[in-house]
């Protein structure tokens, strides 16, 4: 039994480890999209999407453990009690990075906004009466 018990308790060192990690990873998005670097960005969700499936793995592999020894020791209590921190912290990060890529997303469709009315005052003319008409500016205008 103490072959499990020391599984166990190994199992969650390694994921408490792993939840470490994507805690950086996160903190590690967070600047990559705030700085707007796509590349990196990119390479880091791909490191993200594998830490995460190593993760669940992890995850099949303790509750396997856990149910084969029956229950679990003080130890393992405080590890499991230190990763559900971790990952609580995750979750909020994450959020966090889904509200920066939203603001993000917001203020690029505010500039494209700005480029089309300034476009559209642009190409404003004026008709015999004096007053504003949009249109195309074209080969038909002189000066």
């Amino acid at each position: 039994m103490t072959s499990q018990t020391s599984s166990v308790s190994e199992l969650l060192k390694r994921q408490v480890e792993h939840l470490s990690t994507l805690a950086a990873v996160l903190e590690k998005e967070l600047q990559l999209i705030s700085s707007r670097e796509a590349e990196p960005l990119m390479k880091l969700l791909d490191d993200k999407t594998q830490l995460l499936e190593v993760i669940q793995k992890t995850d099949v592999e303790i509750e396997k453990a856990i149910s084969a020894q029956g229950s679990m020791q003080a130890e393992d209590d405080a590890l499991m009690e230190q990763a559900k921190s971790l990952l609580d912290d995750c979750k909020y990060r994450t959020q966090v990075n889904q509200k920066a890529v939203e603001q993000g997303q917001l203020r690029l469709t505010h500039l494209r906004n700005l480029m089309m009315e300034v476009r559209a005052k642009e190409s404003l003319t004026y008709d015999k009466k004096g007053k504003p008409k949009g249109g195309t500016l074209g080969s038909g205008v002189s000066a």
